[in-house]
């Protein structure tokens, strides 16, 4: 879940993305700025408070990963002390982009990594369900045992083992 900042940031950036016909690059340079912070030396340097803002800034314009908007954002997250918040600017950006295109995201979790062309027909009759693209993620979690959950917006469909068990198990001790 991302903060109240992280969405403050991807609303302003998605509104300059959408409003400069820019929704896919901006997608892409989030996506950068997300790997860069993330990785652990590399924040270690940028939340470092005894190496000036400037020259953390410096390590990151350094690299050339980025078009001069993009850096600025990433400046403006060093010197706010948000590095922690791109993951998270990032995750409420693609929710923007996708609900602004008519796309949903959905995930699937299941006992056992479902098969390429398993993932493909659940997302085209979840699609045909919807009416909308949707995006689907697919998670492995081996204690729910069987079946799967599926989890698209504010919508949970739980068809696993372990609910079920957990289900028969209430039954059975509100029978006795």
């Amino acid at each position: 879940m991302a903060t109240a900042a992280a969405s403050r940031y991807a609303k302003a950036i998605f509104e300059l993305a959408s409003d400069d016909g820019q929704v896919e690059e901006w997608r892409r340079q989030l996506t950068v700025i997300r790997d860069v912070m993330a990785d652990p030396e590399v924040a270690a340097v940028l939340v470092n408070p005894t190496i000036s803002a400037p020259r953390r800034s410096e390590l990151i314009a350094s690299a050339r990963l980025l078009d001069p908007e993009a850096m600025n954002l990433a400046r403006m997250l060093i010197e706010a002390g948000r590095v922690d918040q791109a993951p998270g600017i990032l995750d409420e950006y693609e929710q923007l982009a996708d609900e602004a295109a008519g796309r949903v995201r959905a995930t699937v979790t299941t006992a056992v990594e479902l098969a390429v062309d398993d993932r493909e027909r659940l997302a085209s009759q979840l699609s045909k369900r919807l009416g909308k693209e949707v995006r689907l993620t697919a998670a492995v979690d081996r204690r729910i045992l069987g079946g799967l959950k599926l989890q698209y917006g504010d919508h949970l469909i739980d068809v696993s083992v372990a609910t079920r068990l957990q289900q028969l198990r209430r039954r059975l001790a509100d029978a006795s």
